[in-house]
């Protein structure tokens, strides 16, 4: 495990992606440390930009009682220190070189966290220390997680900053078991606005590693994240959340990567991911599987998902279960998804899009979901290295049709050794199971299996095969309006190109001489 993280920390320091932005320094001693940029009145509606008053003040934990030996529970030192800082207008909250115990930590309105380098946050090892938070409305998750090292609801221009580390050492004993309730998130974050968390590095959760529910105007920026240790150990998960950027994250992940998830009935929408490079044994970039609101106008650009770098894992598989994972399974939207300029190297599968018809309630008492839709989605300039012969699915539901998608200029590098029997093989409709790309087995198509699709543009789009397969490139199953134009194949195709079954209408296929 050494080693891994050994790799992993290397890689995010030779990754150089940087982020400029204004701020202003503090001094403590001879160290000068950034504080977010300031707003020029408390009233101040500009997205995106911390407000700090003029007058605000630093905090040092040490002056409050804190004891960086990595021993002492530092819990109501700093809490103290973030009380005061609250009370006082707001501003720093300093954490200097050391290690410091906590169990929950309550952040409030007007304050940023500074981890200074050197600095470590330790999230305690017992549960007691963790008390359980009731977020004030309902949503899938109320009854399995409801604890955080760091914790925020409602707060308004909030942050975590510097170049030190939260570790929740989610690996020890205690939390090393299935159960949610007894595993803390190290963020969660709760409707609130303004959020910016930036240059801090994030290690071992017992759960997710940070959490974004309901929250407006978010920028996550150069972080380095190393998630390993525990179940459910996903990068980060945004829920409900609107006006986010995310971007120059480096992490490695044993479950998801970026995850977009839907636990209530809030649509994620307006978000910007990129120049992000995420390691996963599961999904590096995933919308679901939980979609009760939705997602809405979200571009995803210049990013790697990739293999973990790290061999033992909770969740998935070694190389990965998917690269592109767009979901809809318990009602909801997806649309307006643009996804370009994006390198997936080693899952089984690199793109997976599924609408299903899950129809999981976000709470009992809730109206069962209807099949959800999905439409306008774009994804352009990929190159897609595949690591099983599973094949890339496009595929709605009986009922539910994806529609209006393009794939444009992607570069598919398969692995190949399908045999005959695969590719006579019928593919279930399983809509009502958990949607994950290597669920239904292997494909009977090497390159794309598209079923229940109306509006499907395929152009440039080359397949080499790394050894040969008895299967097709593409089958299409119940498509309309679908035009095919200027597709590559491997010399070591060797069998026909596309199989067209059944209820398939204003199909146009141009193929390259």
């Amino acid at each position: 495990m050494k080693n891994n993280r050994r790799n992993f920390l290397k890689l995010t320091s030779l990754a150089g992606i940087g982020f400029a932005g204004t701020g202003i320094l503090s001094t403590y001693g001879s160290k000068m440390v950034s504080q977010p940029a300031l707003a020029l009145e408390p009233g101040d509606t500009s997205p995106l930009v911390p407000y700090l008053n003029r007058l605000s003040k630093d905090y040092n934990i040490l002056d409050y009682g804190a004891v960086g030996n990595g021993s002492t529970l530092n819990t109501a030192a700093i809490q103290s220190a973030i009380d005061a800082c609250a009370k006082g207008g707001g501003g720093i909250v300093y954490f200097p070189a050391g290690k410091y115990l906590s169990g929950t930590l309550f952040l409030k309105s007007f304050v940023s966290l500074h981890i200074e380098s050197g600095a470590v946050l330790l999230g305690s090892q017992n549960l007691s220390d963790y008390p359980e938070s009731k977020i004030g409305f309902r949503f899938y998750a109320e009854n399995y997680v409801n604890r955080a090292l760091i914790y925020a609801n409602g707060a308004t221009n909030i942050g975590i900053e510097g170049d030190g580390v939260i570790d929740g050492q989610g690996s020890s004993l205690s939390f090393l078991v299935k159960k949610y309730k007894v595993r803390p998130f190290l963020l969660w974050f709760v409707e609130c606005k303004k959020v910016s968390v930036k240059d801090v590095e994030l290690r071992s959760p017992a759960m997710w590693m940070q959490y974004y529910l309901g929250c407006d105007d978010l920028r996550i920026e150069n972080t380095k994240i190393y998630s390993h240790g525990n179940y459910n150990n996903d990068i980060l998960d945004i829920d409900g959340c609107r006006n986010v950027i995310i971007k120059g994250v480096i992490g490695d992940s044993d479950d998801d990567g970026i995850t977009f998830k839907s636990l209530y009935g809030r649509v994620s929408e307006n978000i910007v991911v990129s120049d992000c490079i995420i390691g996963s044994h599961c999904s590096g970039l995933k919308f679901g599987t939980e979609t009760t609101g939705g997602f809405r106008n979200v571009t995803i650009t210049n990013c790697v998902f990739k293999s973990s770098e790290v061999d033992e894992e909770f969740a998935g598989e070694r190389k990965g279960i998917s690269g592109l994972s767009l979901e809809i399974v318990d009602g909801a939207v997806m649309e307006n998804i643009n996804i370009s300029n994006i390198v997936i190297e080693g899952p089984n599968v690199p793109i997976f899009i599924r609408l299903g018809n899950r129809a999981r309630k976000h709470f009992p008492e809730a109206p069962e979901p209807p099949i959800g839709t999905m439409k306008n989605i774009n994804i352009s300039n990929v190159i897609a290295k595949a690591s099983g012969k599973t094949g890339c699915s496009i595929m709605g539901t009986p009922g539910g049709y994806i529609e209006n998608l393009s794939l444009l200029n992607i570069r598919f590098i398969c692995t190949g050794g399908g045999t005959e029997e695969d590719a006579r093989k019928g593919i279930i409709e399983n809509e009502k199971n958990y949607p994950e790309a290597t669920r239904w087995g292997t494909f009977s198509a090497y390159g794309l299996y598209i079923r229940h699709v109306k509006g499907l543009a395929l152009s440039d789009l080359t397949f080499e095969l790394q050894e040969k397969d008895a299967r097709p490139l593409m089958v299409f199953d119940d498509v309309h309006n679908c035009k095919v134009k200027d597709i590559t194949v491997s010399e070591k195709h060797s069998t026909d190109k596309y199989r067209i079954e059944k209820n398939c209408t204003n199909l146009t296929i141009q193929d390259k001489e």
